[in-house]
């Protein structure tokens, strides 16, 4: 799965617990009708994709959705979602300039010579 928009934040790398665990997040805000922004984060040795991407620029993240299951000290069971980021790439914002732009119609000047008695000779 992926998500596509523009950075919003992106956050310090975070370090928990005597292992060493280590999370970063960004938020990504989606460029549709209803923008949305989404909290992805990045764990371990993958936070370290974040350095070189900033505040304002359009990406395509590649995530997964995690899922997880926890029973609190009153024995009820709750259940926590995330989605963790692996893979991130900018976007191309501008064109390339490989196909050359089309004219407006109106540059177009119009065929004077038809003949309307001529009969199209396409197969179809």
């Amino acid at each position: 799965m992926e998500v596509q928009g523009r950075i919003k934040l992106i956050g310090e790398t975070q370090t928990f617990g005597n292992n060493g665990f280590r999370k970063r997040e960004v938020v990504v805000t989606t460029e549709e009708q209803y923008p949305q922004h989404i909290m992805i984060e990045f764990v371990q040795d993958k936070t370290e994709l974040l350095n070189s991407y900033q505040v304002g620029q359009q990406v395509k993240i590649n995530i997964n959705l995690r899922g997880r299951e926890w029973v609190n000290p009153q024995g009820e069971t709750k259940y926590f979602n995330s989605i963790q980021g692996w893979r991130i790439e900018a976007l191309q914002t501008e064109a390339s300039g490989d196909v050359p732009p089309v004219p407006p119609a109106d540059a177009f000047e119009p065929a004077g010579d038809l003949n309307e008695d001529d009969h199209d000779d396409l197969p179809f």
